[in-house]
């Protein structure tokens, strides 16, 4: 584990796959702002087909390669670290038309990212509808929600809050081409 990182605690990462289900066989999980990558690296341990994690910093990257490794797996293919900015890699995945069935993001406090990255997700077509967002917020910050998401639950956990949010139906652009 980095130092300087805040990774997400085993409380809050078990009510993460109590709200998704323990077995995410068949489904795509893109996690944003991985950190240590605990969550994407448990997402692939219940058989999620395809897990992306996006971290940005040099270090965090190095350890999420060497936790993969340490756990047997090969972060190739269907399982892959992308080292990049995450609003730049949402923009690109939506560009290569790859969708995920549950995104997940814990971005650092105290920066107002997570208003951002749900305002990129809600304009990107990364999602398809009923897709599931996950968001970590610190308890601080007031979570603003574009209106193709709807609250399915929120938690507080610590100093933080979990929401679930579900992507309600919504023709994308490129479908109407």
């Amino acid at each position: 584990m980095p130092a300087g990182i805040r990774p997400t605690q085993n409380v809050v990462r078990a009510a993460i796959f109590d709200l998704l289900g323990h077995d995410l066989s068949g489904l795509s999980f893109l996690e944003l702002f991985a950190g240590s990558g605990a969550v994407g690296l448990e997402a692939i341990s219940r058989g999620a087909d395809e897990v992306v994690m996006v971290e940005h910093n040099d270090l965090n990257a190095r350890t999420i390669r060497e936790n993969g490794e340490l756990l047997g797996i090969d972060l190739g293919g269907n399982f892959s670290l992308i080292h990049a900015d995450a609003f730049s890699t949402v923009k690109r995945l939506s560009e290569e038309a790859r969708r995920f069935d549950i995104v997940f993001f814990d971005p650092p406090y105290g920066r107002k990212l997570a208003k951002k990255i749900l305002n990129l997700l809600d304009r990107s077509d990364i999602l398809h509808p009923q897709s599931w967002v996950l968001v970590q917020v610190e308890s601080s910050e007031k979570l603003e929600i574009p209106e193709t998401f709807t609250v399915f639950t929120q938690r507080r956990y610590g100093s933080s809050y979990l929401t679930l949010l579900q992507r309600l139906g919504r023709i994308s652009n490129k479908a109407l081409r």
